[in-house]
């Protein structure tokens, strides 16, 4: 079934090339379209379109099929072209032509848009309340590490003291920023563009409003090109606050990576985080952060092919927006599952006790010497000509007993201040 047939058989090989996968996809919104139909079907019920035991039928087929998709046992068969068309033949196959009512006043345009607004919104809910555990995380982690220093690099070449504390919170922080967008990108789908129709609206008389407040939606999207238009803005939003949230986990994992190797030994993890080698036994891989690294660097990648997929349309309606649903399910799938196995291990994780009197880390300290100078009276400039002067000629001998005191510094790292921040 077609929600567009009229009667004549398309080619197949143009059928298999339009319809693509799209009903393996689909089966991620089929719960959400389920939802905004009853809403829909309520206000047809409103406005005098449907009567009272029309609604009650509706009512009862689109329960049934919420129940089926909430145990895993709907499928959407070859013979339909996506969700859309399944859900209406199952509601006209069981009440005739009740059923057929469903699609009035609606377009498969306003359908899948009002379908996918709903995903969005529950998955960056979702997304959010994962970022804030992994932050509660690093915040304790922290708090725990706090007095435990830690060589602080730039070019990768040892610069000047940090901490374990100072590591931890600097991601716990990064991800407030990632929450901000989070929220940005929420605000953004959180407007029904349910009536939109096709692009140009409705002559019937329907009731946007009532759909709004019936589907949880905090506004609509009034101007129905626009509601249209918002499908592929929606996305590049979504992605863009993906992307932030991605990166973020990307480089934590680099830094988990760099510092489990033997030449830094920072950190490790139990044998049973990690995985071995076919042909050398002493090997324990960082397996699960070089596919969180990998996993969210492909995220970061949505952006461009959301931009690349929309970035010339003209308003209305075009085939292509139907290949952005793959890969933004993907993302929010990849990026759930990443937030879930980082928080998981990195709770495991071992911090080591670093001998800061290594002589690869006999500078580490340069700077606090310079600094020492300065109070004692010297100009900035002479004191780094000094110390400078005791590197090159081997005499420099670290004080270790300087305090950074400042906020969001080694010994000062304002962690409920960092906390507060989150909302």
């Amino acid at each position: 079934m077609k929600l567009w047939d009229k009667g004549i058989k398309i080619d197949d090989r143009i059928e298999q090339f339009t319809v693509g996968n799209d009903r393996e996809i689909d089966l991620h919104i089929a719960a959400y379209d389920v939802q905004a139909s009853l809403a829909h079907a309520k206000m047809l019920k409103k406005i005098g379109i449907l009567e009272a035991d029309e609604l009650a039928q509706l009512t009862e087929g689109l329960s049934i099929l919420k129940e089926q998709i909430d145990n895993g046992e709907f499928v959407i068969e070859q013979e339909f072209e996506d969700v859309h068309s399944k859900i209406e033949s199952e509601l006209t196959q069981r009440y005739g032509d009740v059923g057929k009512k469903i699609h009035t006043a609606r377009s498969r345009n306003d359908q899948v848009i009002t379908a996918l607004q709903l995903f969005y919104k529950e998955q960056l809910t979702a997304i959010q309340s994962q970022s804030h555990d992994l932050f509660e995380t690093l915040l304790n982690l922290a708090e725990t590490h706090k007095d435990q220093l830690l060589p602080g690099y730039t070019h990768l070449q040892v610069a000047m003291p940090s901490s374990f504390g100072l590591w931890f919170s600097a991601y716990a922080e990064l991800l407030v920023d990632d929450n901000y967008l989070l929220q940005a990108a929420f605000k953004t789908v959180d407007q029904n563009p349910l009536g939109s129709a096709a692009g140009y609206g409705s002559s019937f008389p329907i009731d946007r409003t009532f759909t709004t407040e019936k589907m949880g939606f905090s506004t609509l999207k009034y101007n129905v090109v626009a509601a249209q238009m918002a499908r592929g803005k929606s996305e590049r939003t979504i992605s863009y606050a993906l992307g932030s949230l991605a990166n973020t986990l990307s480089r934590f994992a680099m830094d988990i990576c760099l510092y489990m190797s033997q030449n830094f030994g920072f950190v490790s993890f139990p044998d049973a985080l990690t995985t071995g080698s076919s042909i050398m036994p002493h090997k324990k891989n960082p397996d699960v952060f070089e596919l969180i690294r990998g996993k969210c660097n492909r995220i970061q990648a949505l952006q461009s092919e959301m931009v690349l997929l929309t970035n010339n349309l003209p308003s209305g309606y075009h085939r292509d927006y139907q290949l952005m649903k793959e890969s933004m399910i993907r993302a929010i799938v990849d990026m759930q599952d990443c937030l879930a196995i980082l928080n998981y291990a990195i709770q495991q994780v071992i911090v080591s006790d670093i001998d800061l009197n290594d002589p690869k880390y006999q500078y580490l300290f340069t700077v606090d010497s310079i600094n020492n100078l300065v109070v004692d009276g010297a100009s900035f400039r002479d004191a780094y000509k000094t110390i400078g002067s005791q590197v090159q000629d081997g005499t420099y001998q670290p004080d270790y007993s300087k305090k950074h005191s400042h906020e969001g510094s080694i010994h000062n790292l304002n962690l409920e201040d960092i906390r507060n921040k989150w909302s």
